[in-house]
């Protein structure tokens, strides 16, 4: 599919937001063109983007103070504050045929005030993957993979910085290739809990899916994910993250877990607060054939504090 005419994207965040659509077009729809080193080079490009775009205005970065209260914020996943991030897994040398895969999530979170007492927050997850030598040898696959839609209803004051949400997971077919998707709808309760003290976030998040409904012809989902989180941010706003991130197959009976460690920190592109993050991503457990020998996550969040 040709490309057209060059195009131009402008400055700032809304130049920014179409060259980061105009790319995921391109590694992810135009497969005659598609390999995945240019998959796992998108994000690094965004990188590479922000920073030429970043020098060519005066650098602008969040008061001290502020940006250290909004990444305290950005390190609760149920903090109450609107965030856009695009997360972006890379994963090489998978299985027989040393296969490859690149998964970008598009995940924003928006929080509902519902009382004095407690807020409403909900979480979408839309994966973008592109794989290549994992079916089989020569074999690729792109598209959607299923979502998942999260609701948690939290405590909106905050006590000795301990912060609870409980609430329902929904799992949603929207896979565009078979291979990608399970085909099923599925509901569970999911629950999280974390403290935040002298900089430091800690706590865990877990889901448990079951299929309810979809093509019965395909497995049945039953399968928990587990989360725990630890991260540090200094008062500049800088963080690193530790987390693992643990999906329990309960109807195949396999385990599949990563370890993540990110650092990162927030800036600004004009008007527009962004944190950065990127880092190793170590694979510990698979299902037979399915461990990468290496990973990379990196990420960009776009941040919209309350005015």
């Amino acid at each position: 599919m040709g490309r057209g005419p060059s195009k131009e994207y402008g400055n700032g965040a809304i130049g920014m937001t179409i060259k980061l659509y105009d790319l995921i077009f391109e590694v992810y729809f135009n497969k005659s063109d598609m390999n995945y080193a240019k998959s796992g080079l998108v994000f690094f490009l965004i990188f590479l983007s922000c920073s030429f775009n970043l020098m060519a205005q005066d650098e602008q970065k969040p008061a001290a103070d502020d940006a250290a209260a909004i990444a305290k914020k950005l390190a609760n996943p149920i903090g109450a504050l609107i965030s856009v991030p695009f997360q972006n897994n890379t994963d090489i040398g998978i299985g027989d045929y040393n296969g490859s895969r690149n998964t970008l999530n598009f995940q924003p979170i928006v929080p509902f005030s519902l009382s004095a007492k407690y807020s409403l927050i909900t979480r979408y997850i839309v994966p973008v993957i592109a794989q290549y030598d994992i079916t089989g040898e020569g074999t690729q696959e792109a598209g959607l993979s299923d979502a998942l839609v999260s609701g948690w209803i939290s405590n909106a004051v905050v006590k000795n910085g301990f912060v609870w949400g409980v609430g329902a997971a929904f799992l949603i077919p929207t896979a565009t290739d078979d291979y990608l998707g399970t085909k099923k709808i599925g509901v569970g309760p999911t629950v999280i809990v974390l403290q935040q003290k002298n900089g430091w976030t800690y706590g865990a998040l877990i889901n448990q899916i079951w299929s309810v409904a979809g093509d019965e012809e395909r497995a049945d989902v039953n399968q928990m994910y587990l989360q725990p989180f630890l991260t540090y941010n200094w008062k500049s706003a800088a963080g690193l993250t530790v987390n693992a991130e643990l999906t329990q197959n309960w109807e195949a009976g396999t385990t599949n877990a990563f370890i993540n460690i990110m650092a990162g920190g927030l800036t600004k592109f004009g008007n527009q607060l962004v944190q950065l993050q990127a880092g190793p991503r170590i694979h510990v457990a698979a299902p037979e054939g399915g461990k990468s020998a290496f990973g990379v996550r990196a990420a960009a969040i776009f941040v919209f504090p309350k005015k």
